[in-house]
């Protein structure tokens, strides 16, 4: 499990708080400055921390359900200090995120593959790009299908990543059938030897139900390949369009049975707050996330550093 190890230690937590200035600046300044105003606490505080939770990009569902904890707690431990607010909304944040580092799944032996989906514009190609270099840093012989065969632009920048980190792309002409490049593809794993697999795939929403069969036709030739492949379902998302991210997991989670979650962009934006949003209302973990444009600006996520790089505390 070295590449899980690699990705946790290529990003420092300085780096991860670095990541989150925007988001920081948008969410729990913000609420630094709104207590700062009050003496007491009372329902006009609770307001105006919950209407700076839902522009965060918590979400009205996921903030509603933290600030009635926060509620529970003021009064049973019957806190008045608005400065100790703070501290009770910071460890009702870091409970909604859960404490779980959750790594991507692999497999007990043969190649491991890893289904990634998304919509264009989300960093897709480039997480796999990312992804299939942690992986060969850390030893692991990786292959990448180009699954996406609706664009060509699609197939040459997964080429272009493949040639950067060595990795060898599988693919056929613009508009073939992506179930036919995935079958090629898990062939050419099982006899190189391939530890790992990666599959691009086309992400237009606009035809859910053609994005549905397409999926389900890949799932199937790679099951019938590989027993129990595949192993990850990895979607991709953008943490650049806040709320819009949680309305395309909720379509990928229904038509490709989403493992979990990567999170990209999160360094150019000031919406990182739907990471707890997709934590609390998605059966789906978040397992990577994107700060930055380098190549070693990904990282497992890990709970408790984002939740106390998010409050701006020393790493616990």
């Amino acid at each position: 499990m070295g590449f899980f190890d690699k990705l946790k230690e290529t990003l420092g937590f300085d780096k991860l708080k670095e990541g989150l200035t925007k988001t920081r600046s948008a969410f729990t300044d913000k609420i630094e400055q709104i207590i700062t105003g009050y003496r007491k606490i009372d329902e006009e505080l609770l307001e105006e921390i919950e209407e700076a939770m839902i522009q965060a990009d918590i979400g009205v569902h996921t903030t509603t359900r933290i600030i009635g904890e926060v509620r529970k707690t003021v009064k049973k431990e019957q806190i008045e200090s608005p400065q100790a607010l703070y501290e009770v909304l910071a460890q009702k944040v870091a409970d909604m995120l859960g404490h779980e580092i959750k790594p991507l799944n692999r497999a007990a032996e043969g190649p491991t593959v890893i289904l990634v989906v998304g919509v264009n514009g989300v960093g897709k190609t480039t997480t796999i790009g990312k992804l299939a270099f942690h992986m060969k840093q850390a030893g692991d012989k990786v292959l990448l299908a180009a699954g996406d065969t609706f664009r060509a632009a699609a197939i040459d920048q997964l080429e272009i990543w493949g040639e950067r980190v060595g990795a060898e792309v599988i693919k056929q002409a613009e508009g073939s059938d992506p179930a036919a490049v995935v079958f090629d593809a898990v062939q050419a794993a099982k006899a190189r030897r391939a530890d790992v697999l990666i599959i691009d795939t086309a992400g237009r929403l606009h035809n859910k139900t053609n994005l549905m069969e397409e999926l389900r036709k890949i799932t199937r030739v790679i099951s019938r390949e590989i027993g129990g492949a595949p192993h990850e379902v990895l979607l991709v998302l953008d943490a650049t369009t806040g709320q819009n991210a949680i309305a395309q997991a909720k379509i990928f989670q229904e038509v490709a049975g989403v493992t979990g979650v990567a999170l990209t962009k999160l360094d150019g934006t000031a919406k990182g707050g739907v990471v707890v949003a997709i934590s609390a209302e998605l059966a789906m973990p978040v397992k990577i996330i994107g700060v930055g444009e380098g190549m070693n600006d990904l990282r497992l996520f890990a709970p408790e550093d984002f939740a106390s790089a998010l409050f701006n505390r020393d790493k616990e």
